[in-house]
């Protein structure tokens, strides 16, 4: 039996859902990318809170050997030196960039008090996996090599498997992430069952919609077995850096974020999953008209905060 949405929702979720549809409608699957795009900026665009007083942004870029990976940097004036995050935003691998983004960085700079980079990966189709993947990680490796704080990964949705990536591929190096929040991340897990079927025609992400971002992303080919393209598939969860997953109740990934759980603390890691109730896919864009969303991004603050310190507060 489906899920009774107008139950599960509270008005204020509505209100952000009804919004969201008006400049990016549900029938999007069958839009050209380019068209995809193209509504997408513009919603990022209608939902920009703007930036807090006392954050500095620089645009610049990592040079890589054939290319330049565009990343954009956030200082506050009041300044904790104890970490870095890493910002990889959400988008599907397919859609968004510095600007979609650009005010969750501000706002997450601001509360932390960490220097914040978001980095623009490279885009599927165009550019199928593993580029996006190998921006990733070489964003990761340009942090370490430039800055001697600890590192923090923190992404949403496709971000999120992206930081996930990074943490499964350098576990064993010598300096490795110190933590990683992923928020409604998506990480490869079993569409045969759990959120993938009860929540498979949620508001604002469908299981038909994932299908097209996982199709994208693969450029045609199977890699569905690859850890840097889901990141569950990995038969070692030891290691990892310590977690805090944050999924929205009703969204098909959910699961994701119970499973990854399950295997990092069965394996003897620290992971700590919290499914938001009354939230869909896509909530950040929520936080300053949503009670519930509001909240979940304190709660992604205080995990930032923690992990860049070190910290377990779990």
């Amino acid at each position: 039996m489906a899920p009774d949405y107008s139950k599960l929702l509270d008005r204020e979720v509505w209100a952000f859902i009804e919004c969201s549809d008006s400049y990016y409608p549900p029938d999007k699957v069958d839009y050209t990318i380019e068209e995809r795009r193209a509504i997408y900026d513009r919603m990022c665009r209608e939902f920009f809170a703007g930036y807090p007083k006392g954050v500095a942004v620089d645009t610049g870029a990592i040079a890589e050997e054939d290319y330049d990976i565009p990343i954009r940097t956030y200082r506050a004036e009041e300044t904790d030196d104890a970490a870095l995050v890493l910002y990889f935003h959400g988008g599907g691998f397919v859609l968004g960039g510095l600007e979609s983004h650009d005010d969750v960085c501000a706002e997450l700079c601001m509360r932390t008090g960490y220097e914040v980079v978001s980095v623009d990966y490279r885009l599927a189709p165009e550019n199928p996996h593993p580029a996006a993947f190998d921006d990733a990680l070489a964003a990761f490796e340009w942090a370490i090599a430039t800055s001697g704080r600890n590192i923090v990964l923190c992404g949403d949705s496709a971000g999120g498997n992206l930081a996930a990536g990074v943490s499964h591929a350098t576990r064993g190096h010598k300096r490795r992430p110190t933590g990683q929040v992923l928020i409604y991340p998506t990480l490869g897990g079993d569409c045969t069952k759990g959120s993938y079927v009860t929540h498979a025609e949620a508001p604002m992400l469908t299981v038909r919609d994932m299908t097209f971002y996982d199709d994208a992303r693969a450029g045609g080919a199977d890699a569905s077995d690859d850890i840097a393209f889901a990141p569950l598939k990995d038969a070692n969860f030891a290691n990892l850096p310590p977690t805090v997953i944050v999924s929205a109740e009703c969204d098909p990934l959910s699961s994701d974020g119970q499973a990854y759980r399950e295997r990092m603390t069965a394996d003897g890691g620290r992971c700590v999953w919290f499914n938001e109730k009354g939230l869909v896919h896509g909530y950040l864009r929520a936080r300053h008209t949503v009670g519930r969303a509001r909240t979940s991004f304190t709660r992604i603050v205080e995990a930032v905060k923690a992990l860049g310190k070190g910290e377990w507060i779990y």
